[in-house]
């Protein structure tokens, strides 16, 4: 029997960048019933044969429009389990952006450690295997889940659309605060391989007490550099303000920012129509856009479902290389 790919199923709300994603991956995705009940509750179900193949399910847990962050991630629980128990032998979650990963570690008495109770549901349906983009503290996401996982990194995507921005100005790459200081290193050193020079380093203090953000001490080279600040994702926008600010009033040229995961939460129209900001790039790992007016006009968008795809063809490969049986010692 030939070795076939995995089904690749996508919900309505995630279909566009789906779509994008099978394409990369050289197939389609395969059909599925959603429906939404009087009462609230619902059910998804895969409209093909399931039973013995691989499975591949693209889901961005972000809230939007009428569907709640929870309401995504309790859709998708369900329909991993609706393939398992109907024969699906490897069930694969692609989520571009992972919710609660925020939240990995107790800051106050009592808190809630969500990423392990996230890693925990995962498991609890018969996941087989995640992947994820650019989640939000790797080490903790490793802790939390206990299933086979692929972390994506979106730096070289960015990289290349940044190194066409800068041109030949002098750079330097900023990170907003202590916790994404390897993330934004990680960046500064691709960005300095493809550009084939010097690109100089910053980093702000930042502390958050019952959504407030205070600490103003910045160190790093900017003086007339382009700045790229660089963040794993940009909720109300806040935080790359005032970076964008400090980076300014030590003589920033020009100022970049740059997350993967561009929520845009209530505030982030005001917070980035900052006079301090030249541009904001983010992925399309998030569907909807939510934003308008001056921030909406900096706004640049960097397509990432080629990551998903080469990935689902990296496990098709391997699939397919594997022998199905063991060869006689």
């Amino acid at each position: 029997m030939p070795v076939t790919g995995p089904l690749v199923f996508a919900f309505a709300w995630d279909a566009e960048f789906a779509e994008k994603v099978a394409a990369e991956a050289e197939t389609a995705l395969s059909p599925l019933e959603e429906r939404l009940f009087e009462d609230g509750e619902h059910k998804a179900r895969p409209l093909v044969d399931v039973h013995g193949r691989d499975a591949v399910v693209i889901t961005s847990l972000h809230g939007a429009d009428g569907v709640s962050v929870n309401d995504k991630l309790c859709r998708l629980l369900f329909f991993i389990e609706t393939l398992k128990a109907n024969g699906a032998v490897h069930v694969t979650a692609a989520v571009p952006y992972l919710a609660y990963m925020r939240k990995d570690r107790q800051t106050k008495p009592y808190d809630p450690v969500s990423s392990r109770v996230v890693g925990r549901l995962f498991e609890a349906v018969g996941t087989d295997g995640l992947i994820a983009l650019e989640v939000h503290n790797l080490a903790a996401f490793q802790n939390a889940f206990r299933l086979p996982m692929t972390h994506l990194s979106a730096i070289e995507p960015f990289v290349d659309r940044l190194a066409a921005i800068v041109g030949t100005d002098p750079v330097a790459v900023v990170s907003p605060d202590l916790g994404g200081a390897k993330r934004a290193e990680a960046f500064r050193e691709a960005l300095e391989s493809r550009l084939e020079r010097e690109v100089a380093r910053g980093i702000m203090d930042k502390q958050r007490s019952m959504g407030v953000v205070s600490g103003d001490l910045f160190a790093g080279d900017v003086a007339d550099r382009h700045v790229i600040i660089v963040d794993d994702l940009i909720a109300s926008g806040t935080t790359m303000a005032r970076v964008a600010a400090a980076c300014r009033n030590h003589g920033a040229r020009e100022v970049s920012v740059v997350a993967t995961h561009g929520l845009f939460a209530q505030g982030s129209n005001e917070a980035l129509a900052s006079e301090s900001i030249s541009r904001i790039l983010v992925s399309d790992s998030i569907g909807s856009i939510r934003l308008d007016g001056p921030a909406r006009d900096r706004l640049q968008i960097v397509p990432v479902a080629s990551l998903f795809g080469e990935e689902i063809r990296r496990h098709r490969a391997i699939k397919v290389a594997a022998p199905s049986v063991l060869p006689d010692p």
